[in-house]
């Protein structure tokens, strides 16, 4: 996922940009591939210095270093980084007070609110409005909506359109939280830096006429600046103060400011930790990994290898329960009273098959079933970069898979 902590006016992301190679630098030895990018032009290549066995220490000094063949230059983003600071000063404060002076009824407002914040990013941001994983009539849009604006990720609008580019370009200069470059940028050092120029340039680029479409999201996204402060800091920590009558201290570094800090990094989580370590039993060769504790810390976002491969099922997994699937859970429910409709997910036959062509062996299909059928699908690998979708409507996923799709609750 890919969160914007900071509103609509603070710059995120990095700026990494690779320096051009004036000098040809990587050309094979012996300059037989030497201006090979120029010959169109029909500028000669320059004669090839004769090689001789002694290299001379001014000829070494005119090597290039590896910071010439590629530099990053980082533009700090420093509202970002003070405000991190305080934000997590504020978290350690309000922890403590949770355990010292702070009542017991404020601690389950403060979880009841950031569940509904977690809601409004699971199955709100991300499988509803990034994913078109399902569809929801307006009450329940309008529920994900304000439940997305107390989780302050910044509007839906930007937050989908970040996290569409992210599937799309994943582990790219293109995607904002590249997780190639290490836990700590793709946790949170992204939105201490600049946006690298291709973040930008993809996510002008990115369909989101759906969105435009919905009334809903764009309402948040034309108030956003004065609706976010509401929902997140104010109302939460009134409710505490005047309703639960406790300490102003109490009720804003407990139910503001620690539900919001531990609410962000178990979405960060996703970004990082579910790029890093876990296991890939549906595609061996992406970065994104299956893991249990970021499934339950992020509400079900932790079945990260699966969702990569199939970014339009509702369930983000394979799995049959809700223990580490709450959100699941939750849109299930709200399936239950029609508010939630064409749930869409993958057959079990096309989990199997893809499993069996491109995992890494630690599914729970047994060996025998696994080498039997490696070599019908050995040759049909469909997960390349450039074919790689952001959900339903994404007009680059392949129709095979849009036949094979299972649609729950799906409207006349």
């Amino acid at each position: 996922m890919a969160p914007n902590v900071l509103g609509n006016t603070i710059l995120l992301a990095e700026a990494c940009i690779e320096q051009e190679d004036r000098n040809n630098n990587n050309a094979s030895v012996g300059g037989t591939q030497q201006y090979k990018n120029k010959s169109f032009l029909n500028v000669p290549p320059k004669p090839t210095p004769p090689v001789t066995d002694e290299i001379k220490p001014t000829d070494v000094a005119k090597l290039p270093s590896a910071s010439t063949r590629r530099q990053y230059h980082h533009v700090y983003v420093w509202r970002n980084i003070i405000a991190f600071v305080y934000l997590h000063l504020g978290f350690l404060y309000g922890s403590y007070l949770l355990v010292t002076s702070a009542k017991w009824s404020t601690f389950f407002l403060a979880l009841i609110l950031g569940s509904c914040g977690a809601l409004g990013i699971t199955a709100g941001a991300h499988r509803l409005w990034s994913h078109r994983a399902y569809k929801a009539k307006w009450p329940l849009r309008l529920f994900l909506m304000l439940a997305q604006t107390l989780a302050f990720q910044n509007s839906v609008y930007e937050w989908v359109r970040d996290h569409r580019v992210h599937h799309k370009f994943t582990d790219t200069d293109a995607d904002p939280h590249n997780a190639t470059r290490g836990f700590f940028f793709s946790h949170i050092g992204w939105l201490m830096v600049k946006k690298h120029p291709d973040v930008k340039t993809r996510g002008q680029a990115v369909d989101m006429s759906d969105l435009e479409q919905d009334a809903i999201v764009m309402f948040q996204k034309r108030y956003y600046a004065l609706l976010m402060p509401l929902f997140c800091f104010v109302l939460p920590t009134f409710l505490a103060y005047y309703y639960l009558d406790e300490t102003f201290s109490n009720a804003w570094y407990v139910v503001a400011i620690f539900r919001y800090v531990l609410s962000l990094n178990a979405t960060w989580l996703v970004n990082s930790a579910a790029h890093i370590w876990g296991t890939k039993p549906y595609d061996r060769n992406i970065s994104p990994t299956n893991n249990t504790f970021v499934a339950i810390a992020a509400y079900g976002e932790g079945w990260h290898n699966y969702h990569h491969v199939f970014p339009w099922d509702y369930k983000t997994s394979e799995l049959g329960t809700y223990s580490t699937n709450f959100t699941t859970a939750a849109i299930d429910f709200f399936a239950r009273i029609g508010w939630a409709y064409d749930l869409k997910s993958v057959s079990d036959d096309l989990i199997r098959k893809r499993v069996l062509r491109t995992g890494d062996g630690s599914h729970d299909y047994n060996e025998q079933e696994l080498n039997a059928r490696m070599v019908d699908y050995i040759n049909q690998l469909d997960h390349e970069s450039e074919q790689a979708v952001w959900g339903w409507d994404d007009k680059d996923m392949n129709e095979q898979d849009r036949q094979d799709a299972t649609v729950r609750n799906k409207a006349d």
